[in-house]
């Protein structure tokens, strides 16, 4: 393939996957402070959760992790962020959430298989694959941009591997 032809590829497919690249940009910094409130505010959640569930099972049923009761009195169960009435099966629990369009992009960003976005994540990782491929036919081997371009590539496998390594 021709070198002018890959740059029309390169070219179009980048202005076509412009919004998406946009979108996992800001989904990717956003999830890198998942563990902190940041973005976040602050709801109150209501579960009904089947009356008298045991004790150990309500974590699990209100998806909390590392659930620990911190006290009982009568009827309800005080643990971390929210409460449970063992007798009417209501649960009150505190969350903190990113506002519904981060949220949605973000669990974009996280799709699995069982997400019907996962088809979308593969094709973008393979159009990733592409511009990382097709950038070597953008400029003849000879040129001197071609050989200034492999210093780059060797700086950036560099820096790659320094994040992955430490």
């Amino acid at each position: 393939m021709n070198s002018s032809k890959m740059r029309v590829y390169h070219r179009y497919l980048g202005f076509f996957l412009a919004g998406i690249m946009a979108i996992y940009a800001v989904s990717g910094i956003v999830m890198i402070f998942r563990n902190t409130d940041f973005l976040k505010k602050e709801k109150i959640k209501t579960s009904m959760l089947p009356v008298e569930t045991p004790l150990e099972k309500v974590g699990n049923a209100l998806r909390v992790r590392d659930f620990k009761i911190t006290k009982t009195e009568g009827d309800l169960v005080y643990f971390q962020n929210g409460t449970y009435n063992t007798r009417t099966g209501e649960a009150t629990l505190k969350v903190k959430e990113l506002p519904t369009v981060l949220e949605k992009l973000t669990n974009m960003h996280k799709a699995t298989t069982k997400s019907p976005l996962f088809v979308l994540n593969i094709f973008f990782g393979l159009s990733l694959l592409f511009f990382v491929v097709s950038a070597f036919w953008m400029f003849m081997p000879s040129s001197d941009i071609f050989k200034k371009g492999l210093y780059f590539t060797l700086a950036g496998i560099v820096l790659a591997l320094i994040m992955v390594l430490v």
